[in-house]
């Protein structure tokens, strides 16, 4: 008799992150016991990784939970997961828009959509911080398409555009556009006082300006030395208590590691990105550098991409002070591995904000399709050591 069990699992790459996708009917229903199978399917508590499918790193350890949808609004639910590298912990209390991107060819392929040409519009119900996104996916042939024309920085090559619509994005997790109601205000930490903007638009972040800290603005992960990255999560942590993620700071980094968001931003810069090409000040609205479980992120986060584009047009926020161009529907942000850009339309009174749309677009492709083995004991309901 076999001592594993099989986990029938696709590895899809979404914009620039990867991640497993499960259908939820194959996990256990306990949740316990259904984390204690994800975390093996990664690797359990080993930061290498090495005994599981996870890649050792934030943007390669995440997980996407997919099932058909019963909403009359909404045709694939979504819950995204990102899997502690070496915690033992699996963090639900974000979206991922890169994992995202993949979701709506994943629902194609698998079956799970009507299918029309030339484009299949997939309304996605993320149940992390429910909300609702339309992916337009290319097909051909019934299934979707990988190939393309369209890039994206931080992903080599080319693919099929996949447009992301996060509709009624403002307050995604708080129910507030601004959590504290304030636009900018005085942060109060152990740290320090900081001048930060907490927004909500697909995903809350924390916004500081990085000559706070010290920092240009332009640095690449390697740049940033302990002591700022600790002053960076003290941040954030002190903003999870304030919006009531957490009842004490010390409990953020364990109980909510990736939201908020903690995001620097400056005005637009020249920089060199992580692969030594040059990146002009003139292409860019702002320069912008995102946290992602406590380390920089290599490339940018898509929700929390979204709320910085969308804070871009807030008079009166930090990110609306750096940007260039606030007038425009277009905001392009640089980030460590290139640019990024997103459609952004709204109407900002100073008292009443209404957007109309909030966008963004990817790739996709299904790299490995298969059976994960995890094993049987992991089953079992009642403690069980995942190594």
């Amino acid at each position: 008799m076999r001592d594993y069990e099989k986990i029938r699992s696709v590895i899809i790459r979404g914009g620039t992150s990867k991640g497993v996708f499960i259908l939820k009917n194959d996990l256990p229903d306990d949740p316990e016991v259904r984390d204690r199978v994800i975390l093996s399917i990664y690797g359990g508590t080993d930061e290498r990784q090495i005994d599981g499918l996870g890649g050792a790193d934030s943007l390669t350890s995440k997980l996407a939970i997919i099932s058909v949808s019963t909403r009359p609004d909404a045709d694939i639910e979504f819950t995204f997961g990102q899997v502690g590298i070496g915690t033992g912990k699996i963090d639900y209390n974000s979206n991922c828009g890169n994992i995202l991107s993949g979701v709506g060819p994943f629902a194609v392929d698998e079956g799970l959509v009507a299918v029309q040409k030339p484009y299949t519009k997939v309304r996605i119900f993320n149940t992390n911080t429910n909300t609702i996104i339309e992916a337009r996916v290319p097909v051909s042939s019934g299934k979707s398409v990988s190939e393309g024309d369209y890039t994206i920085d931080g992903v080599p090559g080319k693919g099929a555009k996949i447009d992301l619509n996060f509709l009624h994005a403002d307050g995604a997790k708080t129910g507030k556009l601004f959590p504290t109601g304030n636009r900018k205000e005085i942060l109060h930490t152990k740290a320090g006082d900081f001048n930060v903007s907490i927004v909500d638009i697909a995903a809350p972040a924390v916004f500081i300006q990085a000559e706070q800290l010290g920092l240009t603005g332009t640095e690449m992960h390697t740049d940033l030395t302990a002591k700022q990255l600790n002053t960076l999560e003290i941040i954030r942590s002190s903003a999870a208590k304030k919006i009531g993620f957490v009842e004490s700071v010390e409990d953020a980094t364990k109980v909510t590691p990736s939201s908020p968001k903690i995001i620097m931003v400056s005005p637009s810069q020249t920089y060199t990105n992580i692969h030594g090409d040059i990146i002009e000040h003139q292409t860019i609205h702002l320069t912008a550098r995102a946290m992602s479980m406590q380390k920089m992120h290599k490339t940018f986060p898509v929700t929390g991409g979204i709320c910085t584009a969308a804070a871009a047009k807030l008079t009166g926020t930090i990110v609306y002070e750096c940007s260039t161009n606030p007038y425009y529907n277009e905001v392009i942000i640089g980030h460590p591995s290139g640019s990024m850009e997103f459609s952004i339309d709204c109407k900002d009174n100073g008292q009443l904000v209404q957007f109309n749309k909030t966008a963004v677009a990817r790739t996709s492709r299904r790299l490995m399709e298969g059976y994960a083995y995890v094993p049987k004991e992991l089953f079992w309901n009642e403690t069980v050591s995942i190594y």
